[in-house]
């Protein structure tokens, strides 16, 4: 007779799975502290990537303005990293960050339904604003913890409840700056994110007697480390939670991805209903959030569907403005990442006609989401009527 699966046999279960996950990092090399950044960018890329020509960057190496150019024992280039393109930028007076005096934009991905590419989607906008130059902090608030993971951390083994932004919430440290740790992507710092994080959402739904201050106090802890930032962003869970709704009230700019299906379309309306409720119930608590932009990103777009496109075209009409000009598509790329634990991004293999069209659409879709970011500031405008952006 089969004995019953009892608690001994679930704990038992967890350590195997936990002992699975390490024995994937290593056949992948995935170690946090050793992961370095495979990208290499070859001076045509570097100059698209910089803002200067290809002439600009060969004379400020031969003049000393630059370091010389590595290369390899066939005096080949060896390419350039991303830590390289930064100090072109600093030399050239090319980094995009925003002027001190001006808000850092703190953009929160979010919607109630899982499998709606949040988490993904939020990953490889951090990666892309670093890509670009700016200053960015990666927030993982999901429980999750997709986000700690792509980024080379076992949540289950590498992070503790210490590390996350658990001891915060708890009141057991004043500011956020205790978890914040540097990643393998230069100018990408991340706060990362464990299971133990959900103890969140209870300590602050029972803390009655905070008042509106149980609302606001991730607000004050980003806003606290936020200086040091070009771009925050902020991944939640897929829920209407205490976290959710304290992300909600730390954000200033709202992106909601959801796919152009019926259910998924269905789910994002009633996420705007509760959006509605929990702005009006944080409103009469005395907390008043504000967006500089909330666009709503269609993902998971397969553009062969009928029904997907009848979808799509419904939201544009609804939204307008509000809604990306670009949409996600989807692609197997995602999940081939995944599988390997990287992103798009950190793809360095042969490129393929499906990694091709993948890089572009994603490249364009993070550019629609630049664009609304660096509108926010008043020293990008000009800049960007001139390249005829606004």
């Amino acid at each position: 007779m089969q004995s019953e699966i009892d608690l001994h046999h679930v704990e038992e279960v967890h350590a195997r799975s936990k002992r699975l996950l390490d024995l994937i990092k290593q056949q992948l090399d995935m170690s946090s502290e050793e992961r370095t950044l495979p990208l290499r960018f070859n001076v045509r890329q570097a100059a698209k990537l910089v803002g200067r020509s290809e002439n600009t960057i060969r004379r400020a190496e031969d003049s000393g303005e630059l370091p010389p150019a590595k290369k390899k024992e066939t005096g080949v280039r060896e390419g350039y990293t991303l830590a390289d393109l930064n100090v072109m930028r600093e030399a050239f007076n090319t980094l995009p960050w925003r002027e001190e005096h001006e808000e850092p934009v703190v953009l929160s991905f979010q919607n109630f339904k899982g499998g709606v590419g949040k988490s993904t989607t939020s990953v490889h906008a951090a990666q892309y604003f670093a890509l670009q130059g700016y200053r960015v902090l990666m927030v993982d608030l999901d429980p999750q913890a997709t986000a700690t993971l792509l980024f080379g951390f076992n949540p289950a083994t590498d992070i503790g409840e210490e590390d996350t932004a658990l001891p915060f919430f708890e009141s057991h440290r004043e500011s956020l700056d205790y978890a914040v740790r540097s990643t393998h992507w230069p100018g990408l710092d991340l706060i990362p994110s464990n299971l133990q994080l959900y103890n969140a959402e209870y300590l602050i739904a029972a803390d009655t007697n905070a008042g509106a201050a149980r609302f606001e106090r991730l607000r004050d802890g980003i806003a606290d480390i936020a200086v040091n930032y070009d771009v925050v962003i902020l991944d939640p869970p897929p829920a209407l939670g205490m976290i959710s709704i304290n992300a909600l009230a730390a954000c200033n700019a709202l992106i909601v991805p959801t796919p152009p299906a019926v259910v998924d379309y269905a789910s994002t309306v009633t996420f705007f209903q509760m959006l509605t409720e929990v702005i009006g119930t944080l409103e009469d608590a005395g907390v008043h959030p504000a967006f500089k932009f909330l666009q709503v990103l269609p993902t998971r777009v397969d553009e062969n569907k009928m029904a997907q496109k009848v979808i799509r075209d419904g939201m544009r009409k609804v939204f307008g403005n509000g809604v990306l000009s670009t949409a996600l598509i989807d692609s197997s790329e995602y999940n081939t990442g995944s599988a390997e634990m990287r992103t798009v991004y950190e793809y360095t293999g042969p490129s393929n006609k499906t990694y091709r069209r993948c890089r572009a659409n994603l490249d364009r879709v993070m550019g629609d989401i630049e664009e609304q970011v660096r509108f926010t500031w008043r020293s990008h405008q000009r800049k960007m009527r001139i390249q005829g952006a606004a």
